[in-house]
C-alpha cells in the first residue's frame, strides 16, 4: 500500500538525529553554492567519498550580500520546519546562531496581525531572526568544514551524459574548460536553472513547468534599533485579498543580527515604488505599533526593492525518461510567492528527502525516480499553502485545482478559527510554519472545532 503524503511528510520533517549512513559514490558535484546546494552538499558528505560545489561567484569569507542572491537583501525566514532540518545536518546550529549575533526566537516574542487583529499565539513554534546573508554564511561554513567539501570556482556548462547515466559537468572560467567527472550530480542553480535545457540538448525529457502569475513587489529597509534581544523579535501584518489597501497588502519585521530591524513591505500589481525613507515610515506608521518603533531608528543603507511575476514548479516527478545520476533541489524546481516564507525550509526539507533516499540504498544506475516522489511531497506542500492564498486574490484567475471552491471553503474557515483559537492556531500554524502536512488539517476534529469557534465569533 503507498505511503501516504502525510506520513511521508512526517518522516522527512523529523528531528531525529540522521544515522544508518553509508558511502555509495565516489565524487558527487552539486551546482549551486546557494543554500540548497549548500545543503545538497552537507547531506552528500556522508554518502560520497568526496563532494564537489561548483559555483560562478567567488564565495564571501563573512556574511556579505553576493551577486547570484540578487534577493539576499530582502526579509527571508527559516522556518520551524526548515530549522529542525538544519539542526539535524548541524548540531548546535542555533546556538551557534544565537552565538554569532541571530535573535533566536519564541513564539511568545512572535506576532501576526490579520486585518489589523492581532492572532493567538499557539505557544510553540519558533524563529531563527537573521538577515539572509547570515544565516547563509554560517551553513556555508559548516559546511565547507567538512573534509571532503571542497569548493571550485566557475561556470557550469552542460551535462556529460553517456548511456542513460550523468557522468560529468562541463565547466569553463573565462580561460579555461574541463569535465568534472561526477558519480552523482545535483543541480541546484535556482530558478533560472539550465538543466532542462541540457537534458533536452541531450535527447531527454525536459519536465513540464507549472506557472501562477502573482506579480508581487516588496521595498525593504534596513533601521537600527536598541542594543541587545529585543521583547518582540519577528512580526507579520497582512490583509485579506478583499480588504487589502492600495499600498500595503503584507508587512513584515524581524530583528536582526547587528542591532538592526529588516522591514519587508510586500503589493501585488503594478505599484509604484516607495519614494524614499519617509514614505515608507509613512506606510509602516498605518500598521500596529511595532513597525513605527522599528522604522524610528536610524535608516542603514537604501531601500531595496524586488519583483516576482510568477510562482513556478517543475514537475520531474512526472518524468518517465530520465538519465541516472542527476537530481534537481531547491528553486531549480520550485519557488513560491516569498511573501509565505517556504524558500530556505523547503530547500530544508528537499535535503531531507535527499538523505531519505541515499539511506535508502537505491540503485544509482536508475533514475531517481524514488527522491523525485518524496520531492514531490515537499513541493505539493509548499506550493498548496501558497496558491490556494493566492487563488483566493481576484486578480488571480486560476489555474484552480478540482474542489478549490469546497476546500478553499473549509480553510477559510481554520484560517478565520486560527485567529482566536489556541488549538486551531497550533495545528494551523504547525502546517504553514512547514511542520506537518497540509492534509493533517482537513480532519473532523480540527474542522469541527473550527466550525463552532467562527460560530461563536461576533460578525
Amino acid at each position: 500500500m503507498p505511503e501516504s503524503a502525510g506520513r511521508v511528510f512526517a518522516r522527512l520533517s523529523t528531528d531525529e538525529p540522521i544515522a544508518n549512513t553509508e558511502v555509495v559514490m565516489g565524487r558527487a558535484v552539486v551546482l549551486g553554492g546557494s543554500i540548497a546546494g549548500l545543503l545538497a552538499a552537507r547531506v552528500l558528505s556522508a554518502h560520497a567519498e568526496s563532494v564537489v560545489l561548483i559555483e560562478r561567484d567567488e564565495l564571501p569569507a563573512s556574511a556579505q550580500r553576493r551577486r547570484g542572491t540578487p534577493h539576499d537583501g530582502q526579509l527571508h525566514t527559516l522556518m520551524h520546519g526548515g530549522r529542525m532540518q538544519l539542526e539535524r545536518f548541524f548540531p548546535g546550529f542555533g546556538e551557534q546562531a544565537r552565538a554569532e549575533g541571530a535573535i533566536v526566537s519564541t513564539a511568545m516574542n512572535i506576532c501576526a496581525y490579520a486585518d489589523g487583529v492581532r492572532k493567538v499565539s499557539d505557544g510553540r513554534m519558533g524563529l531563527i531572526s537573521s538577515s539572509r546573508p547570515f544565516l547563509e554564511s554560517l551553513i556555508r561554513r559548516r559546511t565547507l568544514d567538512l573534509p571532503n567539501v571542497k569548493v571550485i570556482t566557475c561556470r557550469a556548462k552542460g551535462l556529460v551524459v553517456e548511456g542513460n547515466a550523468v557522468t560529468g559537468v562541463r565547466c569553463a572560467t573565462d580561460s579555461d574548460e574541463w569535465v568534472e567527472e561526477a558519480d552523482f550530480v545535483v543541480d541546484a542553480t535556482g530558478r533560472a536553472s539550465k538543466v532542462g535545457d541540457w537534458l533536452a540538448d541531450n535527447g531527454w525529457q525536459r519536465p513540464a513547468m507549472r506557472r501562477m502569475a502573482i506579480d508581487i513587489n516588496y521595498t525593504t529597509g534596513l533601521f537600527t534599533r536598541e542594543p541587545g534581544d529585543p521583547e518582540l523579535a519577528a512580526a507579520i501584518a497582512y490583509r485579506t485579498a478583499t480588504s487589502a489597501p492600495p499600498r500595503v497588502a503584507t508587512a513584515a519585521i524581524t530583528a536582526i543580527e547587528r542591532d538592526r530591524w529588516l522591514i519587508t513591505i510586500a503589493n501585488y500589481g503594478r505599484q509604484e515604488p516607495i519614494r524614499g525613507v519617509e514614505e515608507f515610515r509613512s506606510l509602516c506608521a498605518g500598521q500596529p505599533p511595532v513597525y513605527r518603533e522599528a522604522t524610528s531608528g536610524e535608516p542603514v543603507g537604501d531601500l531595496l526593492t524586488y519583483r516576482q511575476a510568477e510562482s513556478r514548479r517543475r514537475d520531474f516527478h512526472l518524468l518517465r525518461r530520465f538519465p541516472a545520476r542527476l537530481i534537481s533541489v531547491g528553486d531549480a524546481v520550485a519557488s513560491f510567492n516569498p511573501v509565505y516564507g517556504q524558500g530556505m525550509s523547503s530547500a530544508a526539507l528537499h535535503a531531507s528527502a535527499l538523505s531519505d533516499y541515499l539511506r535508502s540504498g537505491p540503485d544509482l544506475d536508475e533514475p531517481a525516480f524514488r527522491f523525485f516522489q518524496l520531492q514531490r511531497v515537499v513541493v505539493d506542500a509548499a506550493w498548496q499553502i501558497s496558491t490556494s492564498a493566492d487563488l483566493a486574490r481576484p486578480d488571480v484567475h486560476g489555474p484552480y485545482p478540482r474542489g478549490y471552491r469546497f476546500s478553499s471553503w473549509l480553510v477559510g474557515q481554520i484560517v478565520d478559527a486560527s485567529i482566536v483559537d489556541q488549538r486551531t492556531a497550533v495545528r494551523f500554524n504547525s502546517v504553514t510554519y512547514m511542520r506537518t502536512h497540509p492534509s493533517t488539517l482537513i480532519k473532523p476534529s480540527t474542522l469541527v472545532r473550527a466550525f463552532r469557534v467562527n460560530r461563536g465569533r461576533p460578525a
